[in-house]
């Protein structure tokens, strides 16, 4: 599926960036938003944003964005499952 829409010269200006510039950061910035809302997997995330798994998550240390974003209750949650084992 190819999608498309028209973007003002003015905003790529703003930017300082070119159209491929543009295009690559929209389709991972779309990508991010959809795994941080859990929507996607970090796999499909990935693919979306022209990726691989290991290039995704290193352009998400680049932009200094958590890799796993977990909340109190689920870290509550994991570390009482780990002090559950052996």
């Amino acid at each position: 599926m190819n999608i498309s829409f028209s973007v003002n010269d003015d905003i790529l200006y703003s930017l300082k960036e070119n159209a491929e510039e543009f295009t690559r950061d929209v389709r991972f910035l779309a990508a991010l938003m959809w795994y941080r809302k859990s929507r996607l997997s970090l796999g499909k995330a990935a693919e979306l944003a022209g990726y691989s798994k290991i290039d995704f998550i290193e352009r998400m240390k680049l932009e200094q964005e958590p890799i796993f974003d977990y909340g109190n209750e689920e870290m509550t949650q994991i570390f009482a499952d780990v002090a559950k084992l052996p």
